[in-house]
């Protein structure tokens, strides 16, 4: 049976994840919100934000979807900081690092996280 491109993407990007020995800046997309979750080497999620979790003002601020990403990147990176973690590998899952996957990435790199 073959595989979709979007599996085989997701197992490319899984095991060069898995190499790095870094935790990981994991991210799942829907049609509504985004997720992202930092997830150490052991399965655990250490921290976790997503667009559900935004204040009401953040989201009048936030006009699209893609500023929602950003915000969340934001987020989340402040309260990696938090836990003491910077160094984190990007984890983008089945998704192309295309729209709001990149924000939210780019700003995750704006708020402090190094990958």
């Amino acid at each position: 049976m073959t595989k979709s491109s979007s599996q085989q993407r997701k197992i490319r990007t899984r095991i060069k994840v898995a190499k790095s020995g870094r935790p990981r800046l994991s991210v799942f997309r829907s049609n509504r919100y985004i997720f992202a979750q930092i997830i150490d080497e052991k399965g655990r999620a250490v921290v976790a934000y997503s667009s559900k979790t935004l204040s009401k003002k953040a989201k009048e601020q936030a006009k699209t979807k893609t500023e929602e990403a950003s915000l969340v990147g934001e987020a989340i990176a402040t309260l990696a900081k938090k836990k003491k973690i910077i160094k984190v590998v990007f984890d983008r899952g089945a998704y192309k690092y295309h729209g709001r996957v990149k924000a939210l990435a780019e700003a995750a790199r704006k708020g402090g996280l190094d990958f």
